[in-house]
C-alpha cells in the first residue's frame, strides 16, 4: 500500500459540522435559480439534455476509470477520483456556461436533475464503480459504503435547502431577486473557504502529498471537458449546446464529495486531496475556459452587428 493511502485528515465533529451547514448554505445559493418549469424543458428539448445527462453521468465514470487504469495512481487516490465523478455538477456550472455564451437554459435544466437526482444516483454511482477497483485488504472495511446513511446525509445537504429555496423563489420572488446576487458571490467564496478550512490543519500532510494529485486532477478535469464537449458535437449538438454540456461535466460539486469523505471515509488523505484541489482548479479552469469562448463568441458577433 502506498503511504498516502496511509494519510488521515484530522476533523472533529464540530468542524465537519460547520461545513455540513456550508454545503447547505451552498445548495440553497443553487436553489434560488431553480424553477420547476426547468424541469419541464426536458420534454420540450429532450435530446441536448438526455446527451448531456450520459456525458456526466455515465461516461465520465467511465472514463475516470479508464484514466485510472493508465495511470494507475494510489488506491485513496482511484477513490476520490470516482468520489468526485460520482457527485452532481457544481454550484457555479450556470455562471461559467452564461459566461461561455453557453446555452444557460440547458445547463440549468441539467444541475436541476442531477442534484435532485444525487441522493440515489451519487452513492449508487460510487458504490457501482469502486467494485471494479482492486482494493487493499486493510482498507476495505474503511471504504465500504454505508447506502442508507449517505442517502441521508445527501437529504439533509441539498434536498432540504433545494426544497427550501425553491419555495422562497416560488412564493417571494421579490426577495429572491433581492438576495440571490449577494448570494452567489458569497457562494464562491464559502467554497473556497469550505476548501481552505479542511485541510488547514493538515499542511504538512499537504506540503508532502499534493504532488501526487496536482497533475492528475489537472488532467482528469481537462479530458472532462473534452468529453462533455466533443460526446456533444458527436451527437450533432450546436456550440451553445456544445459549451454547456462540456462545463457541466467539467464542474463537479466537490464540496459534496469532500464532506462525504470526511464523514464516511474518515478522512483518507488522497480521497480528500483529490477532492479539495479538483474544488480549487475548476474554479480557475471553468473561469479560463468561459472566458476564451466568450472571447471567441464577441469576435464572431461583431462583424455581423456592424453590418446591421
Amino acid at each position: 500500500m502506498e503511504e498516502i493511502d496511509k494519510v488521515v485528515i484530522n476533523f472533529d465533529e464540530g468542524q465537519l459540522f460547520l461545513l455540513n451547514i456550508c454545503l447547505g448554505f451552498l445548495m440553497f445559493g443553487v436553489s434560488l435559480d431553480l424553477h420547476l418549469k426547468d424541469f419541464r424543458q426536458v420534454a420540450k428539448t429532450p435530446k441536448p439534455v438526455f446527451v448531456g445527462l450520459t456525458s456526466q453521468l455515465i461516461l465520465l465514470p467511465l472514463f475516470t476509470l479508464l484514466i485510472i487504469f493508465i495511470t494507475n495512481p494510489p488506491f485513496t487516490i482511484q477513490l476520490g477520483m470516482l468520489m468526485v465523478a460520482s457527485c452532481p455538477g457544481g454550484n457555479i456550472s450556470n455562471y461559467m456556461v452564461h459566461r461561455a455564451k453557453g446555452n444557460t437554459a440547458l445547463s440549468i435544466t441539467m444541475t436541476s436533475i442531477v442534484t435532485i437526482a444525487a441522493v440515489i444516483i451519487t452513492p449508487l454511482s460510487f458504490a457501482l464503480w469502486t467494485r471494479v477497483l482492486e482494493t487493499p485488504p486493510e482498507l476495505a472495511r474503511t471504504i465500504s459504503v454505508d447506502f442508507v446513511a449517505m442517502v441521508s446525509i445527501i437529504i439533509q445537504l441539498i434536498i432540504i435547502p433545494l426544497s427550501l429555496g425553491m419555495l422562497l423563489n416560488r412564493y417571494y420572488p421579490k426577495i429572491t431577486s433581492r438576495i440571490i446576487k449577494p448570494i452567489k458571490i458569497f457562494s464562491i467564496l464559502l467554497l473556497i473557504g469550505i476548501i481552505v478550512f479542511a485541510l488547514a490543519g493538515n499542511t504538512r500532510i499537504i506540503q508532502n502529498h499534493l504532488d501526487h494529485v496536482f497533475l492528475l486532477v489537472l488532467v482528469h478535469n481537462g479530458l472532462a471537458y473534452a468529453l462533455g464537449y466533443f460526446f456533444a458535437k458527436f451527437n450533432k449538438l450546436d456550440q451553445k449546446d456544445a459549451r454547456a454540456i462540456a462545463i457541466e461535466t467539467g464542474i463537479q460539486n466537490s464540496g459534496l464529495g469532500l464532506i462525504l469523505i470526511f464523514n464516511y471515509f474518515a478522512g483518507l488523505g488522497g480521497m480528500a486531496l483529490v477532492a479539495a484541489w479538483w474544488g480549487v482548479w475548476d474554479l480557475i479552469s471553468g473561469f479560463f475556459l468561459s472566458s476564451i469562448w466568450a472571447r471567441s463568441s464577441s469576435k464572431v458577433l461583431k462583424p455581423l452587428d456592424s453590418k446591421i
